[in-house]
């Protein structure tokens, strides 16, 4: 198989219902990702935390010669996993009920996030707590059917660009916002106290499978993004052809 430097991979918990497959996944894991997939209370959680750890094993062993079941995880201070044996693959999940995926690079920092589009309304009543207040000032300007999709591609920017820093909710949700329209379609805006510099980064929106996913690159290795699917998460991968993948800022 010939992959790109980024790739971002699909799969679905509920095919976790065929048989064998929740038992095949199972035989990947270590005996602590047991314990923490036994934990959930409900049957469908346990199927979605399953389909994460399956996917991200079975997803770096197609780029390295490692068998699934023998990679380990180390994770940052605020529980970033990078592989274990170090290879130089950068790697990043995101979950939810419906939809797992898993965006990969060589070298490169990366950061991914998936929401089920039912959950637009809910993240548009948490406006004000999770935009920015230019984020919120172009929100409330639109019509109200524009809103929840606007809130839904926010959210899911956001979340990715925290994911790719490995720092999760210590960097402040107000210090950052994307900003859309202008030649640049969105653009990354952010407080100098962030340490950052908007220009390092691009970030795409694609919607797929009731779902919208955005993830976030180093400049270098942005743009040569393929979508691949295993179906059930152990299968042969293909490649998804439907969908348009939107990369930002343009120009």
């Amino acid at each position: 198989m010939n992959l790109k430097p980024l790739n971002l991979w699909c799969a679905y918990p509920g095919d976790l219902l065929g048989d064998g497959v929740a038992e095949a996944c199972l035989a990947l894991v270590t005996e602590e990702e047991r314990a923490r997939v036994a934990r959930f209370k409900f049957e469908r959680h346990r199927r979605e935390a399953l389909t994460t750890r399956a996917l991200v094993r079975t997803t770096l062993s197609r780029y390295r010669p490692i068998a699934a079941e023998a990679w380990r995880f180390t994770e940052n201070a605020q529980g970033k996993p990078d592989p274990e044996p170090e290879c130089g693959l950068r790697f990043n999940l995101s979950n939810a009920l419906g939809l797992v995926v898993c965006l990969v690079a060589d070298g490169a920092d990366v950061g991914v996030d998936v929401e089920p589009a039912e959950r637009a309304e809910q993240i548009l009543k948490l406006a004000s707590e999770v935009f920015s207040a230019q984020e919120r000032a172009q929100l409330e300007s639109l019509p109200d059917e524009e809103k929840l999709e606007r809130a839904l591609s926010l959210w899911t920017l956001k979340e990715a660009y925290i994911k790719a820093r490995g720092m999760g909710l210590a960097l402040p949700l107000d210090k950052f916002s994307f900003l859309f329209g202008g030649a640049e379609r969105v653009r990354l805006e952010m407080d100098p106290s962030l340490g950052d510099e908007p220009g390092r980064w691009r970030f795409f929106l694609l919607g797929h499978a009731g779902h919208r996913i955005a993830g976030m690159v180093k400049r270098e290795v942005a743009g040569a993004l393929d979508v691949w699917e295993t179906r059930p998460v152990l299968g042969e991968p293909v490649r998804v052809t439907s969908g348009r993948v939107e990369w930002f800022p343009r120009g």
